[in-house]
């Protein structure tokens, strides 16, 4: 927490809030108006609520973005001042946990894109892999299991008031049409906070398929292993499938997943 609430740090936090700018949260303040606000004295108040363990996120606004399926994608928006914390908060987890990461991870890290995910699996291709199971987790960011979660984030952060205080932002809730909901699962697509967690828990799954001794590429929640084989693939897919929902207590989406050529 210390590291967390370090000025430098802060500052990094603050430029890059402004940077990603985005839409105001419940009480409405804009990116513009956060430096001002912290400026205007609130700033020691609020880190000595942070410090003291007292500080209580607001709910995240709620907001769905269509999809080119028809369905939508559920979107929460977190108060200006919560995406500034969170962006703090993610900065100290991502240098904790980056260096641990699987090499095969390719999304939301510093150095890392979608095209190098792309770049590893024509390699792979290359070298006489000719299947791809190709994976997609249903809705991921909706499901995650907070207790796993913060389970996994204790392997590595031994310090109680940051961890006492990512929970909070998990439990938030969210406001919908003014109603406050409670958030008991996932972690909210639209914080800072919620790509590097989303690492954080799928590096179990990495490090499961490093050991069976499998190929593949992930980039957030969409994971392909390259196999030589359908059969071979067919099998991958039941039991990286039962893996994935008896262990990491996901589900894979049937219809967004398959077994087939690159």
């Amino acid at each position: 927490l210390a590291q967390v609430l370090e000025r430098a740090n802060l500052q990094r936090a603050l430029k890059q809030v402004r940077q990603n700018k985005g839409a105001p949260g419940i009480d409405g303040m804009s990116v513009d108006e956060l430096p001002d606000y912290l400026r205007r004295h609130h700033w020691p108040g609020i880190r000595a609520q942070l410090e003291a363990g007292r500080y209580r996120p607001q709910p995240v606004r709620r907001v769905e973005i269509p999809k080119p399926d028809g369905k939508s994608r559920l979107l929460g928006i977190p108060t200006v001042l919560d995406r500034f914390i969170q962006q703090a908060i993610a900065q100290v987890i991502s240098a904790q946990w980056e260096p641990h990461f699987h090499c095969h991870s390719y999304g939301f890290g510093p150095e890392r894109s979608a095209h190098q995910a792309v770049r590893e699996v024509q390699g792979t291709i290359r070298a006489g892999y000719g299947w791809v199971v190709d994976m997609d987790l249903q809705a991921f960011f909706d499901r995650v299991n907070h207790d796993r979660l913060m389970a996994r984030l204790k392997s590595r952060c031994l310090d109680t008031g940051l961890l006492r205080l990512v929970n909070r932002f998990l439990k938030a809730g969210v406001s919908v049409g003014g109603h406050i909901e409670p958030t008991t699962m996932g972690v909210p697509q639209g914080g800072p906070l919620s790509p590097v967690l989303a690492n954080v828990v799928l590096d179990e799954l990495d490090w499961e398929l490093d050991r069976r001794g499998h190929r593949f590429a992930r980039y957030a929640d969409d994971c392909n292993i390259l196999v030589r084989s359908k059969r071979a693939g067919e099998r991958v897919m039941g039991s990286v499938t039962r893996y994935v929902s008896d262990t990491l207590r996901l589900t894979v989406n049937p219809l967004k997943s398959a077994v087939d050529r690159p």
